[in-house]
């Protein structure tokens, strides 16, 4: 998985005021979990531009200065209801050495024969859940819709993969090609034309 770095500073003070004086100088407070302690930091606003404004995930490496730095992933955000802007970011500290979890993006390729014949792809699940080593994070998992024809499903058991476990029921599905209106329509026309001579016939 792609890595993206973050430059910041940690921060000695970490209450409310302190906190309102960084927002109010263009920086988000953050916290970093996951090692023997919390570390806390700020960075400027422009610094997760590629982290949160992106479909894509990634992992990052928070570059504190001095020699310090921690490789991480998102793990929650805080956002202003009303402006959107980002008011607090928790950060979880991975190593290569232990699994983690996380969300990663759906990638559609083939074209679908049911698709092809009039059909809606519908997209269940735009992320899934993984859980792998960190070298082995998956930038997405790719979904090949080639096979699915008018009504059929894909579910995750066929994306499955040895580098990464899915953490998702068996039944979980990531889309389904759906009969379109216009499909539907085709399709009861054709049956009406079917069944026309037969009417037609003498006993």
């Amino acid at each position: 998985m792609k890595s993206i770095t973050i430059k910041g500073s940690e921060r000695e003070s970490v209450g409310k005021v302190a906190t309102k004086a960084l927002r109010n100088a263009g920086l988000v407070p953050c916290v970093l979990y996951g090692g023997n302690q919390a570390v806390h930091f700020s960075a400027e606003v422009m610094a997760f531009k590629n982290l949160v404004y992106t479909p894509n995930a990634h992992t990052v490496e928070i570059d504190l200065g001095k020699g310090k730095s921690f490789n991480a992933i998102l793990q929650d955000i805080q956002v202003h209801p009303v402006s959107d802007k980002i008011l607090h970011i928790d950060f979880f500290q991975i190593f290569e050495d232990k699994e983690i979890t996380m969300e990663v993006p759906v990638k559609i390729v083939g074209n679908s024969k049911g698709v092809m014949a009039g059909g809606d792809l519908r997209l269940n699940n735009r992320k899934l859940k993984v859980r792998a080593l960190p070298k082995n994070l998956p930038d997405f998992v790719e979904a090949d819709i080639t096979p699915l024809d008018m009504g059929n499903k894909l579910y995750v058991t066929k994306v499955a993969s040895p580098n990464y476990k899915i953490m998702h029921p068996d039944n979980t599905v990531i889309c389904q090609v759906k009969i379109s209106r216009a499909a539907m329509k085709a399709a009861q026309e054709a049956a009406k034309a079917a069944k026309a001579p037969a009417k037609g016939k003498k006993k």
